[in-house]
């Protein structure tokens, strides 16, 4: 229990370091998953952490004590108290972390639904006029496509199928689900905060490579990522093509290169790595359990 315990929150900061390395050395499409997959279990063992040493304060409650007591046993403390009392309140913070992370996806998604009302169920592209320059995958069942007229008439026709295959591979690949995953993740666990933006970028990319192979052409679909970028300008697309100049520049730098590998081993090593917060969890709480048991027996 004593060192267990503790073991998700030093492979949160192991984690927070590996994963934008393996975002820029791996494939995106396999990188997303395993950093999503290993950011949730990382922080579901982080939480759970937490909660074992807030409840380790029971140790501290008169009536356990007193009982300990009639029976001739000392009650061992697993934890400070001090720490059990920090565990409490990072506990507050998580709850009220995530709640606002929910809060905020259930607006994007309510905000993104809006968009596509009134539009037969099965019309995939929509076609807004406005002056600004916007581009957004809507996740849902079917997924749509909402471009608004300035963006369209920024680009050439072969640039077009570029943004309408990259938006496609959003939809395709549940991009929305991933990027809410490790938000959630992050939220409950700040220290994978850096997990979750190099998730964000990774899905850009994997629906960059998606559209090359789309359309046949990398050059293009560089191209096509550039002057989008220089259209958009200041403007935030949501969960479409997102542009920041430093994200901008390494996706069209890696458009004219050769798609990264796969390199499964470093993958599986980062998802062992986020199973291992799980397994020390696991363990934790088996000791606090019999800790309990032992001493109320």
């Amino acid at each position: 229990m004593r060192i267990d315990v503790y073991t998700p929150l030093l492979l949160s900061l192991l984690l927070r370091l590996v994963g934008p390395v393996l975002g820029r050395r791996v494939a995106p499409a396999l990188a997303a998953r395993v950093l999503t997959s290993a950011a949730v279990l990382t922080s579901a063992a982080t939480t759970w952490s937490l909660v074992l040493l807030a409840a380790a304060l029971v140790g501290d409650a008169p009536p356990v004590v007193a009982e300990a007591r009639e029976d001739g046993h000392r009650l061992a403390d697993p934890v400070p108290g001090v720490i059990g009392i920090a565990a409490c309140l990072a506990l507050a913070v998580v709850a009220r972390r995530v709640h606002r992370a929910v809060r905020a996806e259930r607006g994007t998604r309510r905000a993104l639904r809006r968009l596509s009302a009134g539009h037969p169920a099965d019309t995939e592209l929509i076609v807004a006029a406005s002056d600004r320059p916007q581009a957004f995958a809507i996740p849902g069942r079917p997924g749509r496509i909402l471009v608004t007229t300035a963006m369209l008439g920024a680009l050439g026709p072969a640039e077009r199928r570029v943004l309408l295959a990259h938006e496609r591979a959003h939809l395709a690949h549940r991009h929305g689900f991933l990027v809410t995953a490790a938000s959630l993740a992050a939220a409950a666990d700040p220290l994978l905060i850096p997990v979750r933006s190099t998730v964000s970028f990774l899905v850009e990319r994997w629906a960059d490579e998606q559209a090359a192979t789309d359309v046949g052409d990398r050059d293009t679909t560089a191209r096509a990522l550039a002057r989008a970028a220089l259209t958009a300008g200041g403007v935030r697309t949501g969960c479409a093509l997102t542009f920041t100049d430093r994200a901008v520049t390494r996706r069209i730098a890696a458009l004219q290169t050769t798609p990264p590998p796969r390199l499964w081993t470093a993958a599986a090593a980062v998802l062992a790595l986020g199973a291992l917060p799980a397994l020390g969890a696991a363990d934790a709480t088996g000791d606090l359990l019999g800790l309990l048991t032992g001493v109320l027996s």
